[in-house]
């Protein structure tokens, strides 16, 4: 029997399976260029996918076909019926190794890790470093599109590692959740105008998503760095719950996968994140530093 899949891969392993049989490599990508103060406007990555991706890789819709098309808010999880048909028809299913990527920052991939596992999906990994390790190798690129292989999506949801808005707002006293709001400081903050309004959520502690990553590789930086830094959050306490938050759901799944690297794989992900939290002018939000 095959050893279990972990949560990341280098390039080079990835280079060594590509041809494996089974394996289903996907560019999840999204681009999100940010104003420093002032709103988010997401475009899809299939228009840099199409020119130059990993041999073989297929695209990953995160705005389109994996996205509830009746939210207000973009990359809100679908139902289950929706993620599975979309799965199924890049051939993501029973018996296959999903090796995802993205062009960037690496947080498109980790949300599709999650999504993935959310539905019930467990052999999924993300290349670390995604396409600039890639390239940076030395590796080949391409522009030719492959045609997936369809299979059946029979994975069984599993809602422990989603939260709701409501979800969040009933847990706001309850002292065995850690809420983590993964954006930068000064958005933490709330010195930026970046959502509908500023702040963060009561209670929350505040752990960036880029302080998890080497700035020059984009890699992430070496596991007992991350185990010690998580420790020191109080994040690794398995009689305390685990729940991300950024800003659309996107970058929260990059702590949830980094603390999936050190055992911790129980993390829940709010999606709606700040976009759905702001937006509700009833729902609290408190300025200034970190709890702890």
């Amino acid at each position: 029997m095959a050893p279990p899949l972990p949560s990341q891969v280098d390039v080079s392993w990835l280079h060594q399976h590509l041809d494996d049989a089974d394996l289903v490599v996907v560019d999840a990508t999204n681009h999100l260029p940010v104003s420093t103060d002032g709103p988010y406007v997401p475009e899809s990555g299939a228009e840099t996918y199409r020119p130059e991706h990993i041999p073989g890789a297929l695209f990953a819709d995160l705005l389109g076909d994996f996205a509830d098309p009746d939210s207000p808010e973009p990359w809100t999880a679908p139902d289950h019926e929706r993620f599975a048909a979309a799965a199924g028809a890049l051939g993501i299913g029973d018996g296959a190794t999903v090796v995802v990527y993205d062009q960037h920052d690496g947080f498109w991939a980790t949300r599709f890790w999650w999504h993935l596992r959310y539905e019930g999906f467990e052999n999924v990994t993300v290349l670390d470093g995604g396409l600039p390790a890639w390239k940076a190798a030395g590796y080949e690129v391409t522009d030719v599109l492959p045609e997936p292989t369809p299979r059946t999506f029979t994975g069984t949801r599993r809602p422990e590692l989603f939260r709701s808005t409501q979800d969040i707002a009933d847990a706001l006293d309850d002292e065995q959740t850690v809420l983590v709001n993964v954006l930068d400081g000064p958005t933490y903050r709330g010195e930026v105008d970046t959502y509908a309004r500023r702040g963060h959520i009561p209670g929350s502690i505040n752990l960036p998503v880029f302080s998890l990553r080497d700035p020059e590789t984009g890699t992430l930086r070496p596991t007992e760095d991350l185990r010690r830094e998580f420790e020191a959050a109080g994040l690794l306490d398995d009689d305390r719950t685990v729940v991300t938050y950024c800003g659309g759901g996107i970058a929260a799944t990059g702590v949830a996968h980094a603390l999936a690297l050190v055992g911790r794989e129980d993390v829940a992900v709010y999606d709606g994140s700040m976009t759905a939290w702001a937006g509700r002018p009833e729902l609290p939000l408190v300025t200034g530093d970190s709890p702890r």
